[in-house]
């Protein structure tokens, strides 16, 4: 029996604005810390997560490694950092960071080492070779850990496909902030004024990074099927790479998305782009396991239309849109649907999305699920 807090190293890739950065800062910045202590370790550098992180008082390490490229000294750090620290429990969150989580881990003799999975299917053929090998490898040792977190049912069944032993997975899935994410009167016109548009015009969105899994190319041939419809309709786009001078993404901006599609490139007011939107979006085309931007959005009262990857589905329920992935015909019938319901049954619907968050993914009760699992591994 542990007479002092349980000491939680969460060790992470890296610590940029992606969904598993923001999840791993909601939950080391919400766990009681009468009962848990909670240190970060992030493979590579500090980041914007990680200034975060820092600044909420959490313990950060980082060790320097490239991505993806392991170094005797940055393992050497680990193993130390584990053992000064007295770590009970290693939390790792993505592939990389498992790996490297269970064998210092094991080194280093902590008492429990858990893996965090929060994707789907990621098509590893689309990726470095080293990554496919990493995913191949955790699923042959994956019988060596004491636990699975997986964030989606997408996620636990892909893993299990993979080889991943289904007997350590425990379902957490992510949660949102509904007192920081909520409806804003507000945002709509200061997104407005920042854009250069006047009241009357319809915001559709998509906040992601740009990564291929994120499948912009086919929200942005959406977006040129829906404004050849509805002059009114202009597209905000924001997430890290999402910028004007992409040069993927401007291929894709067909004639008549002139001026009409808002590229913001990594914004740290998300809640203030989510509630300022008619309609959010997911275009995934694989890998997601359960959007956080999506969630952030519902719980901003925004109804949402998003691609039939990972979770998204049963996230949103009767709540939104489900539409195929890769049919930018299909997401642009979803938006138009949503649009035309006018104004006081869209906020209907956004409502009740609200209401499903708060209900299912509420952060609170997402942070006790954490702790009552860490509670139940080191009794």
């Amino acid at each position: 029996m542990i007479s002092r807090p349980i000491t939680v190293a969460h060790v992470i890739t890296e610590l940029n604005m992606g969904g598993a950065e923001q999840m791993l800062y909601k939950l080391v910045t919400r766990m009681d810390p009468k009962r848990f202590r909670c240190i970060v370790v992030s493979m590579t550098d500090r980041g914007p997560v990680g200034e975060k992180i820092q600044k909420a008082g959490i313990p950060l390490f980082q060790l320097g490694m490239g991505l993806g490229k392991p170094t005797p000294t940055g393992l050497t750090r680990f193993y130390h950092v584990l053992k000064q620290e007295s770590a009970d429990i290693v939390q790792s969150w993505l592939y990389h960071a498992d790996l490297l989580g269970l064998l210092v881990g094991r080194m280093a003799e902590v008492k429990r080492v858990v893996w965090g999975i929060r994707c789907s299917d990621m098509r590893l053929r689309q990726y470095r070779p080293l990554t496919a090998l990493t995913v191949r490898l955790c699923g042959v040792l994956s019988p060596l850990v004491d636990a699975i977190v997986v964030n989606s049912r997408e996620g636990a069944r892909i893993h299990r496909k993979r080889g991943y032993n289904t007997d350590r997975m425990v379902l957490i899935p992510n949660g949102f902030d509904t007192a920081g994410f909520r409806p804003d009167p507000l945002a709509r016109p200061r997104l407005l004024k920042e854009l250069g548009l006047e009241e009357g015009v319809k915001l559709v969105g998509l906040i992601a990074r740009f990564d291929i899994m994120k499948d912009q190319r086919t929200f942005l041939k959406a977006a040129g099927l829906l404004a050849a419809r509805d002059p009114k309709v202009h597209f905000v786009m924001a997430g890290r790479g999402v910028v004007p001078d992409n040069r993927d993404l401007a291929s894709c901006l067909s004639e008549g998305l002139e001026g009409r599609v808002h590229m913001l490139g990594q914004r740290d007011d998300v809640a203030l782009i989510a509630a300022a939107l008619d309609v959010a979006s997911s275009s995934s085309a694989f890998g997601e396991g359960f959007s956080n931007t999506i969630g952030e959005a519902m719980a901003c009262g925004v109804p949402c239309v998003v691609t039939d990857v990972g979770d998204a589905g049963q996230v949103v329920g009767d709540t939104g849109i489900v539409v195929p992935p890769g049919r930018p015909g299909d997401l642009a019938e979803g938006w138009r649907t949503i649009l035309d319901l006018g104004e006081e049954e869209r906020r209907s619907m956004g409502a009740r999305a609200r209401e499903r968050i708060r209900e299912h993914f509420e952060l609170g009760v997402v942070v006790g699920q954490f702790e009552a699992f860490y509670d139940k591994l080191v009794p």
